[in-house]
């Protein structure tokens, strides 16, 4: 495999780059975070931060009125700690969340691959998450059947 797989996550992102931009022009503000999870490792084996193998924002941070960055690494942990989509955990298994733990979702999991975003509604947010895991994905899969994908 030629790409790495910060580069998959950051192709992954620049490859779903038009369909985020279309949903921003339609939500409560133009800009969210993601924040991609590293497949191989798991809670038992690092930590989250350790764990964290790709993030980006998209469109002007310095206008949040909130830490949405903070926000999309948390959806993130609460995913990656479960390994189930943080939206689970919060409508039907909330004896799970912590102290600390955001009351909203946006998370998406793909098989291994955990995406957490934070900066629009709950639900486009977790959208923008499942485009970009099933986008990781399939590059990976593509290498791997004998393709290459140039990461920009």
């Amino acid at each position: 495999m030629s790409l790495t797989h910060a580069e998959a996550a950051q192709a992954a992102v620049a490859l779903v780059r038009p369909s985020i931009d279309a949903l921003l022009a339609q939500t409560v503000r133009p800009t969210v975070h993601i924040v991609v999870m590293d497949p191989r490792l798991k809670p038992w084996e690092a930590t989250f931060a350790d764990a964290v193998l790709y993030q980006e924002t998209i469109g002007d941070s310095a206008s949040w009125e909130k830490p949405f960055d903070d926000f999309a690494r948390n959806k993130a942990e609460q995913a990656w700690r479960s390994g189930r989509p943080n939206v689970v955990n919060q409508t039907q298994h909330p004896s799970s969340l912590r102290q600390g733990d955001l009351p909203f979702y946006g998370s998406f999991v793909y098989g291994d691959i955990i995406v957490g975003c934070s900066g629009v509604e709950q639900w486009f947010d977790m959208l923008i998450s499942g485009w970009v895991a099933l986008a990781m994905e399939q590059l990976i899969v593509h290498e791997g059947q004998g393709g290459t994908w140039t990461a920009k």
